[in-house]
């Protein structure tokens, strides 16, 4: 049998062991102690093929005004992926109002959300740095614009860990049509080890396959044979190899999710008027109401990170209104606003909002010039997502565009920006979360952002 020997191996054999106790012990606390957090757990709200933020949070009268002229001279020749800035400007099919103790305003597409705006921060001046879908979104779940990198969430439980030894501590759950462009890059571990990556939920009523055991096995026995399989594993396993140890940890996951599993995702549970706010009667809204209301009882029960997809598959069932914008995005809206609205109160009427970040967000924005008459094309250049609880300062509404909604304007925030302020909310330092690949320390943040202080104080 061949002997494998590494640092930490003898760090365990020397001193009985305390000095990998102490050496891990410090690891572990040099990675978290950046703040002392709120945020324990985070449920990521991705729209694919990106909503128009001048017609859901970002109103632009200018707009209105010179609508059917081109964009002033002034402001360049800006096209999307595929028109070439020439376009009219296109107003918003859509009125505005202000909402809440704080006023801000919401468009009349989402009136179950403009319900929520004193706890919701918006972020009105994100960029991106590509006009492309995929790489669009891998930017925003991994910080790069290309594949190979984990993905936010599991930077986060490679910082964190798992708060649950039943369940996944990363939750995936897309859309029944399909999934984003990007595809399972923005939910992989990349480089990280394999049991940080994120775990499918299936649409429909059975989110986990093969939750009971085999037929006529006992408990006990099932236990015995998973016990005898993973020492068999772990004995032809080096400590470096993190494929095989995800592949272990599958096993023990897998054994304890049959007893703790089908309670998480058994929404029958759930009384009456929870499942109605939630918008499970309705056609329309069952479905992202169901996944909705699965996160919460997922970030109840200590799952660390959820990821939900709302659009994917067909461009029918996405945010991507090149054209008919007014019909995609009523359909689209209709399909998600009761139940991120409810998702909302009802994490706060349990107690968990303060613990737990809400993100609202896409790939990036659209233009305010027209595309087929009706419809806008991809915007790079400035565009909105939203944070709520775990220590965010709801009821604001930071950066901003320019009269017609094309750039960011003033405090402009790149998604290292966005990723700094997501781990600062959890306590993790974004520099000293990192992993030695190829011989260079990586991060989620590459050579950092800045945490958008304002978000948070």
């Amino acid at each position: 049998m061949t002997s494998f020997t590494s640092r930490r191996n003898v760090l365990r054999t020397a001193a009985n062991g305390f000095g990998a106790v102490a050496a891990e012990w410090l690891l572990q606390r040099e990675a978290t102690a950046a703040i002392a957090p709120k945020a324990k757990s985070v449920i990521f709200l991705f729209m694919v093929g990106a909503p128009s933020s001048m017609d859901l949070f970002d109103p632009k009268p200018a707009l209105k005004k010179y609508e059917g002229q081109p964009l002033p001279a002034s402001f360049g020749k800006v096209g999307g992926q595929f028109t070439d800035g020439s376009n009219p400007l296109l107003a918003s099919p859509w009125e505005f109002k202000r909402y809440g103790k704080s006023g801000l305003p919401v468009s009349g597409l989402m009136p179950h959300l403009a319900e929520c705006v004193d706890d919701i921060c918006f972020v009105k001046s994100f960029y991106t740095e590509s006009v492309v879908h995929a790489p669009a979104m891998y930017q925003v779940h991994t910080g790069r614009i290309l594949m190979g990198y984990p993905s936010m969430g599991s930077w986060v439980t490679y910082g964190l860990g798992s708060a649950t030894d039943n369940l996944p501590a990363y939750v995936v759950m897309p859309q029944p049509e399909g999934t984003p462009e990007g595809g399972t890059p923005c939910w992989n571990s990349a480089f990280l080890p394999a049991v940080n990556q994120g775990t499918l939920l299936r649409p429909g009523p059975s989110p986990i396959l093969h939750l009971r055991p085999p037929a006529g096995v006992s408990a006990e026995r099932q236990r015995r044979t998973i016990d005898l399989i993973q020492q068999m594993n772990k004995l032809d396993t080096a400590p470096e190899d993190n494929e095989m140890s995800a592949r272990i940890a599958s096993y023990e996951l897998a054994f304890k999710m049959q007893s703790a599993a089908p309670e998480a995702v058994d929404l029958t549970k759930e009384p009456a008027h929870i499942r109605k706010m939630y918008g499970l009667d309705e056609k329309r809204t069952q479905d992202f109401g169901t996944r909705c209301l699965l996160a919460r009882r997922m970030v109840e029960r200590g799952v660390r990170f959820v990821q939900i997809y709302s659009g994917g598959g067909p461009v029918s069932m996405q945010w991507d209104a090149h054209s008919h914008l007014k019909a995609n995005h009523e359909k689209m809206c209709g399909l998600t606003d009761q139940p991120v609205a409810a998702l909302l109160k009802d994490l706060k009427q349990r107690g968990l909002l303060d613990t737990t970040l809400v993100i609202w967000g896409s790939e990036f924005g659209r233009l305010p010039t027209s595309e087929s008459g009706n419809g806008r094309d991809h915007n790079m250049h400035g565009y909105t997502m939203w944070f709520a609880g775990g220590g965010v300062k709801g009821g604001q509404s930071l950066g901003e565009t320019d009269e017609f909604g094309l750039r960011a304007v003033g405090d402009r925030y790149h998604m290292r920006d966005f990723h700094a302020t997501i781990l600062h909310l959890l306590g993790l330092d974004q520099h000293k979360l990192w992993y030695l690949h190829n011989g260079r320390h990586e991060k989620l943040t590459d050579f950092g952002g800045t945490p958008i202080a304002k978000v948070y104080s």
